[in-house]
């Protein structure tokens, strides 16, 4: 496009754009949604809140349990990249049976806190995580 607009050679633009401007081509990174002004302030009052609260009790860390939910798929095979092997010279490409992603997955539901992991567990295909979900997973281990 820029090669176009200027009358130029697509190689002459890309040597311009990346010997003599430093120029890299970046894939943009995917954010799950922009947060609203307000959003953003009240993300930092929570943060600055939970600052002071930890800078008033050396143990308050140790008392925050926090949780998420994964899909885990049942069979995920490796990359091109992750099965890649060291060969000697003359040798050909190893060779690999390409694999699907399997389709069947399970929720991942884990709680840690401060020392790690304190409780997971795999849900029932079909099952949706909700936070009362998650708040009776709290209280459950919270209270037995």
């Amino acid at each position: 496009m820029i090669a176009e607009s200027l009358n130029m050679s697509v190689g002459s633009v890309f040597t311009i754009m990346t010997e003599d401007l430093k120029k890299k081509k970046l894939c943009a990174r995917f954010v799950p949604h922009t947060l609203t002004t307000e959003q953003k302030e009240h993300r930092i009052a929570s943060s600055e809140d939970l600052i002071a609260a930890a800078d008033e009790d050396p143990n308050f860390l140790k008392t925050i349990v926090t949780g998420d939910e994964s899909w885990c798929l049942e069979y995920d095979p490796e990359t091109k990249r992750q099965s890649s092997e060291w060969t000697s010279p003359g040798k050909g490409r190893p060779m690999k049976v390409r694999a699907s992603k399997s389709k069947t997955k399970t929720m991942l539901l884990v709680f840690f806190d401060s020392r790690g992991i304190i409780h997971h567990e795999f849900l029932r295909q079909g099952s949706t995580v909700t936070g009362m979900m998650s708040y009776e997973h709290l209280v459950s281990l919270m209270y037995g």
